[in-house]
């Protein structure tokens, strides 16, 4: 038998190895702005263009390379991070393993130029799909400028699995974000297609944080700092009108490096247990400083998995900071045991020009309890009558529901659930959910009409860099919706008319919504999730059906559809009331 096991190529391993670390062109802007960091840069400029399918480029005034180590960065296992094994355990460099540029230039065209401090020229090389090129002499400035061109380019596969530039571009964003927030003393500037997106200017955190996320989120944000010597916590959580049904702005770092965590994240939501509506989660830029050593960041090549040499203390750790610092700004109960309650009385007293008069105590000193009173005969026979009707009157009995509430086929709990028998069988209903099934059937049926209602004052909301770029995305399919809105300067989006049927009151809330979900969503996927988003405003919870009567129509409508059991979201409008069950408990 012949021989079977062969080494494969150069190129082909360097695609393989890129699968792991190139997974989008997200991937190769944190690959890049990181060097760009660990080389010392304090400004870094991100060009993109077609989110990141035809250009990422990257240019920084760090330390540069000479000509020799230019040439050697494309190289697999390359680095000047570490050298040996025990480097592993103490990296405090975002890079160490020496494989991103060589995945990178083996599934694109890059560029590179590049000059040390000292040297009087620099060195450009060019790569493609993994074949060297050229190399020559250039003149360009200090640092670095990355240029990757033309993503996938050999593996149309690949190419052809990237969502659109909508999504690609919300991924380049996050990953901005988090190597942004993690530097607050370094300037970053992006741009997509020759709009600036963002510009920071280095500052504090707190500065920081309201430039990436605008300035509505200032007044709502809490200090968090804790220094145990072997650890330090410090960065900010919001308060719980900041929470938000989707994950988006929750973010851990340590040592300056961003890493997910669903273990911390729930140290964060017991920090705020009792505090915030139910599926609703706390947003928090929380920073940890220990030693390298405690922590391993060598688990997979994204680099965003990490493990902890004391995990459950630090999770104790996060837990009681975020409770004490809510406690300190009033957000939950904080008690104070030095202090004594009666004084508050005292305190509050209204400052008065005169002297403080002492309360008087007036005592009635003819007052006897034992001596009997002067009662006419005709009040004492109607007393007696009285004191015998209350003997022969039954108890009172207090009816929590409405009488029509318990007929032998439909009831209504104080939990906004109704039961209903049908075929049999009790059923525990959810009218809100079936109201909205109904409300949408009905949309459904009808055509959309664009009627819009002018509004007599003109509404503003204040978005952030994120926010702007999803209402760009979603921008030409407003008008035909009713809406009428533009962003009237920077960061005000001003809205002068919504679609009929909208209250004044919901827009703010509907925006938000829209915002806040549309977080990876295609251009052809927001119609439906805006027509599910119309269908909640224009449907009822269950705690709006009081009466019978409404109740019996919305099941009246709802037997029409077929009585279906499950929402399109996969929800359920209604459960089997388990009575043989319930039995035996007894």
């Amino acid at each position: 038998m012949s021989d079977i096991i062969k080494l494969l190529p150069d190129h082909v391993a360097n695609q393989i190895a890129a699968g792991e670390v190139v997974q989008r062109p997200a991937s190769i802007v944190k690959e890049l702005v990181e060097n760009s960091i660990d080389a010392g840069a304090t400004k870094i400029e991100l060009i993109i263009r077609d989110a990141g399918r035809n250009l990422i480029q990257v240019v920084d005034n760090g330390n540069g390379m000479s000509e020799t180590d230019a040439r050697l960065a494309f190289e697999r296992h390359a680095t000047s991070k570490i050298s040996t094994t025990e480097d592993i355990f103490r990296i405090s460099t975002k890079g160490f393993r020496g494989e991103a540029l060589a995945s990178i230039a083996a599934v694109a065209e890059v560029e590179l130029k590049t000059k040390t401090k000292d040297a009087k020229i620099g060195t450009n090389i060019y790569i493609e799909g993994g074949g060297f090129q050229f190399q020559e002499p250039i003149q360009t400035a200090e640092g670095s400028n990355f240029s990757v061109k033309n993503l996938f380019y050999n593996v149309p596969a690949r190419r052809k699995f990237l969502k659109n530039n909508n999504i690609e571009f919300r991924h380049i964003i996050d990953e901005f974000q988090r190597v942004a927030l993690a530097h607050e003393n370094l300037d970053f500037e992006l741009f997509h297609n020759d709009d600036i997106v963002f510009r920071l200017r280095k500052g504090s955190l707190l500065q920081r944080i309201v430039d990436v996320f605008g300035r509505k989120l200032q007044p709502l944000l809490i200090p968090i700092k804790e220094d145990l010597g072997w650890i330090q916590l410090n960065g900010f959580v919001a308060k719980p009108e900041g929470a938000k049904k989707t994950r988006g702005e929750q973010f851990f770092f340590v040592n300056g490096r961003y890493f997910r965590s669903p273990y911390f994240n729930k140290a964060v939501q017991e920090a705020f247990e009792g505090l915030l509506l139910p599926g609703y989660i706390p947003t928090f830029f929380l920073f940890l400083e220990l030693d390298p050593q405690k922590v391993d960041v060598n688990i997979h090549p994204q680099k965003t998995e990490v493990k902890f040499e004391d995990d459950n203390l630090i999770f104790a750790l996060i837990r009681s900071t975020i409770k004490r610092s809510l406690g300190i700004y009033n957000v939950s109960p904080s008690l104070d045991f030095e202090r004594d309650s009666g004084m508050d009385a005292f305190l509050n007293q209204p400052k008065t020009g005169g002297s403080f008069k002492a309360p008087e105590i007036v005592v009635d000193r003819d007052y006897n309890p034992f001596r009997e009173e002067t009662v006419s005969p005709g009040e004492k026979v109607a007393m007696a009558e009285m004191y015998q009707q209350n003997i022969q009157a039954e108890p009172s009995k207090i009816n929590l529901f409405e009488e029509e509430d318990f007929d032998e086929d439909l009831m209504r709990l104080p939990n906004g659930y109704w039961l209903f028998n049908k075929n049999g069988k009790t059923l525990m209903l959810d009218l809100g959910r079936m109201h909205r099934l109904i409300v949408s059937e009905r949309n459904a049926k009808k055509k959309r009409s664009n009627e819009k209602h002018t509004l007599l004052f003109s509404l503003e909301y204040h978005m952030n860099e994120t926010e702007k770029n999803k209402f760009r995305s979603i921008k030409k399919y407003l008008p035909e919706l009713g809406f009428e809105m533009i962003i009237a300067n920077d960061n005000v989006l001003r809205i002068d008319a919504v679609p009929q049927g909208l209250k004044e009151t919901q827009v703010m809330k509907f925006l938000e919504n829209i915002f806040e979900i549309l977080e990876y969503r295609t251009e052809e996927e927001f119609l439906d999730f805006y027509n599910s988003q119309w269908n909640k405003i224009q449907s009822k919870s269950r705690f709006d059906f009081l009466y019978k009567m409404d109740a019996e129509q919305v099941i009246k409508d709802f037997t029409a559809l077929g009585f279906p059991e499950y929402l399109p979201s996969g929800k359920r409008c209604f459960i089997e009331v388990p009575l043989d069950e319930l039995k035996n408990k007894f």
